[in-house]
């Protein structure tokens, strides 16, 4: 069996969490269900999923009346093993970057603070192709056309129907690396002058006359559900492998290192006008 997804991880920690709140024990779940400890155990480690009327069993007793939080729990537990197009891709990408591309077909917010790359929702093809070559030191070329393909496609929760709020923070020094052919950073900065005018996408850019902020710590990624941001995530990615932060504390630490970025960042005006004179000198 492979390893639990994060929507499987989600619920579980959050049935365990309300439980825990709820003052229970596995042992008094087992004597007020029909669910035993061993059951109840595996769900919340996200050893197996949850049916339908368990979840409802389990949501009533710990006195879960929230319409709306049931409802993001349920749509984790149905959709805890699917794995969607990207299983297409399972053996060139990692578990981690499915999980990665799962969240963002769920999220209605992506907020992400990038240091040296532009963000991988907002690359163009070329853009892409530059970078994951330089990264992927060892990737053949068969490897990276297919890595560019995937990351074309996540591109594609952005257009659709009701596509997640994009807030990105880029630090100025993202902006001016040119990868060899000036024009594919000039055809990048375009793109995103072009996503500038989508109503759910704002880019800002982090000059380099910044003060010390709580970027200097790295890049780091926040996919927001709403509807309980109790089950908010944050992710970190590194060459060769990438954490998701779980913990509502600790998410909630990105959350405000983010809010500080965007203080300190050039408003939307001024990064715009940035963005076209960078471009210009290319």
């Amino acid at each position: 069996m492979g390893a639990p997804t994060v929507r499987r991880r989600r619920l579980g920690a959050e049935l365990r969490r309300l439980r825990e709140a709820a003052g229970l024990k596995l042992d008094d779940v087992q004597e007020r269900t029909a669910i035993n400890t061993v059951k109840a155990s595996r769900v919340e480690t996200a050893r197996t999923g949850v049916k339908a009327g368990d979840l409802d069993t389990l949501l009533d007793l710990y006195g879960v009346d929230d319409a709306a939080k049931r409802a993001v729990l349920h749509a984790l537990a149905r959709d805890g093993a699917r794995r969607g197009w990207w299983q297409t891709y399972s053996d060139t990408i990692s578990p981690a970057y499915a999980d990665l591309i799962s969240l963002e077909a769920q999220t209605k917010s992506v907020r992400t603070f990038q240091t040296t790359l532009i963000p991988g929702l907002l690359q163009t093809a070329a853009y892409a192709r530059a970078t994951i070559d330089a990264i992927n030191m060892t990737s053949t070329p068969d490897r990276v056309h297919t890595l560019v393909e995937v990351r074309v496609a996540r591109q594609s929760v952005l257009t659709r129907p009701d596509p997640p709020e994009l807030r990105a923070i880029i630090h100025e020094v993202a902006l001016r690396p040119q990868l060899g052919d000036p024009h594919v950073m000039r055809e990048q900065l375009q793109k995103l002058l072009d996503v500038q005018d989508l109503p759910h996408v704002c880019v800002q850019v982090l000059p380099l006359t910044a003060s010390p902020h709580p970027g200097m710590a790295g890049p780091f990624t926040i996919l927001g559900f709403p509807e309980t941001a109790d089950l908010d995530i944050a992710l970190v990615e590194h060459l060769t492998s990438a954490l998701y932060v779980e913990d509502p504390a600790e998410v909630s630490v990105y959350g405000s290192a983010f809010e500080r970025l965007r203080a300190a960042a050039l408003p939307f005006g001024r990064t715009t006008d940035l963005i076209a004179q960078l471009k210009d000198t290319l």
